[in-house]
């Protein structure tokens, strides 16, 4: 049976109230995964017992990678039935560090991660959407398509492999690079020079693409009302460039977040003092943390560490995840779990691995 703390909703509730009860929920015989079922009998510790707080969440290990290969069956909790247990898709992380790694996104928690977000878009009306980011098996495509019905109006999108640019990057193949981005931006100008639209998403290298020619200004310039970002890093300079030279009066957003967590933070409305966004999550069911990446212990309030997030739903349990993101600790939200970030970038290596950010 599950307890309506678990339930997703807006409502505020007490952290850890909800924590105690979502350990119930994901090491119960009835309701539990296979997955953290059978990985419980591997941990040196008691989960319904032992994790009380947030901070008690650093016990677990970091199972992250063992998501390149787990069977998806495995990984969906035995207590979600009815309209709880509909599926919106499988969706698999960037392949930056190797093998992808695939999770379990349900419907109900996929609409309120999306609906979390929707006050930055409520008053832009019907308008069509144009998509210059990754679709097939990343999240962000579906968000796309998502966001584009919330606003009665269709999505158009463009042919992107981002793990295929990152191994023309890995290769050294310049050229190839320049060339395949470029074909990117080609199939994103004939829309915007023959389409209506009135939200455009894309990352921030390609919208840097998309702002090289004129013609594809203009054309945003003329009709895009609201910009979203995500995917990659933009630092404080390059965000005044695009809010206050390229697009000026077109709300430029950002979001950041990860397969991993299976959702997003969204781009606080007051900025940072030294213009940079900030994140916040959608506490309790998606806290951050900022570490030191040699001691793994928090770093202070506007120290810049290590991003470790967390997932916390009855719909998946994914706890104390190193990413591959360094960012500066900002003071959360009252009552929120955790912290928000600010300043986001790659880490240069992440477990022997180089870090290419190429597209997205």
């Amino acid at each position: 049976m599950c307890s309506a703390i678990l339930d997703i909703s807006t409502a505020t509730v007490d952290p850890d109230e909800y924590l105690r009860e979502l350990m119930a929920w994901h090491f119960s015989a009835d309701t539990g995964s296979p997955y953290w079922l059978r990985r419980a009998r591997t941990l040196d510790f008691d989960p319904v017992t032992d994790i009380r707080t947030f901070a008690d969440l650093t016990r677990f290990p970091n199972v992250i990678d063992e998501f390149r290969d787990v069977a998806v069956e495995d990984l969906i909790p035995r207590g979600l039935t009815g309209a709880d247990a509909e599926i919106a898709g499988i969706f698999e992380s960037g392949g930056t560090t190797g093998a992808p790694k695939r999770f379990v996104m349900f419907e109900r928690w996929m609409e309120f991660a999306l609906g979390w977000d929707e006050f930055h878009y409520a008053d832009l009306g019907v308008v069509n959407t144009l998509a210059v980011a990754p679709s097939g098996p990343h999240m962000f495509g579906e968000f796309a398509t998502r966001r584009a019905r919330r606003h009665d109006g269709v999505k158009f999108t463009i042919d992107l492999d981002p793990r295929w640019i990152k191994q023309l990057i890995a290769r050294g193949t310049t050229d190839e690079v320049e060339r395949y981005a470029e074909h990117l931006v080609d199939q994103a100008a004939d829309i915007l020079k023959s389409q209506s639209i009135g939200i455009l998403i894309t990352t921030p290298p390609l919208l840097e693409r998309l702002s090289r020619r004129d013609e594809l200004v203009d054309a945003i310039r003329k009709q895009v009302k609201f910009i979203c970002w995500s995917g990659a890093h933009m630092d404080a300079d390059s965000r005044d460039i695009f809010r206050n030279e390229i697009f000026p009066g077109i709300p430029l957003k950002g979001l950041y977040g990860s397969t991993t967590i299976l959702g997003m933070s969204r781009e606080r409305p007051e900025e940072h003092p030294d213009g940079l966004a900030v994140f916040d999550a959608p506490s309790p069911y998606i806290a951050f943390r900022v570490v030191d990446p040699d001691t793994g212990d928090d770093v202070a309030v506007g120290e810049r560490g290590q991003v470790v997030m967390n997932h916390l739903t009855k719909y998946a349990l994914l706890p104390n995840n190193l990413e591959r993101d360094m960012a500066t600790k900002v003071e959360a939200l009252p009552g929120a779990l955790g912290c928000a970030v600010a300043d986001v970038g790659p880490v240069r290596t992440f477990k022997d691995h180089s870090v290419i950010e190429g597209v997205y």
